[in-house]
């Protein structure tokens, strides 16, 4: 497993990734955030990549059944930094990192790839 530039992932931050995503996922399911007009509760943090630095944190979440994910997504990116502050007080690290919201798309790519094999065996 390698990012962009090719360096491999280290443990770091593949341990400091999957710190936040509990936490995040934590927040999310006790409400704590009190994001305005959302329900985080149904939020799922599917994944956390970090930067070589650690200074940047890309949370990967979908909510339940992936419906309105796109609005979830502008609203969590609005509001990170109540997010942020909330997880700040959960998680202990020298640097706390920015949080970049994206919606997960890896499970609509693994049903078209599924419908396409299937396609393929008729």
């Amino acid at each position: 497993m390698a990012d962009r530039i090719g360096k491999p992932i280290s443990q770091r931050q593949l341990r400091v990734g999957e710190m936040i995503k509990q936490s995040l996922s934590m927040i999310f399911l006790r409400n704590e955030a009190k994001v305005p007009n959302l329900e985080t509760n149904n939020i799922t943090v599917t994944e956390v990549r970090m930067s070589q630095d650690l200074k940047i944190a890309k949370a990967y979440v979908l909510p339940l059944g992936g419906k309105d994910a796109d609005r979830v997504v502008k609203i969590l990116k609005e509001y990170s930094f109540l997010i942020r502050k909330i997880l700040s007080q959960k998680v202990i690290v020298k640097f706390l990192p920015k949080i970049l919201f994206h919606k997960d798309e890896s499970f609509e790519y693994a049903e078209k790839i599924e419908n396409l094999i299937k396609q393929t065996n008729k």
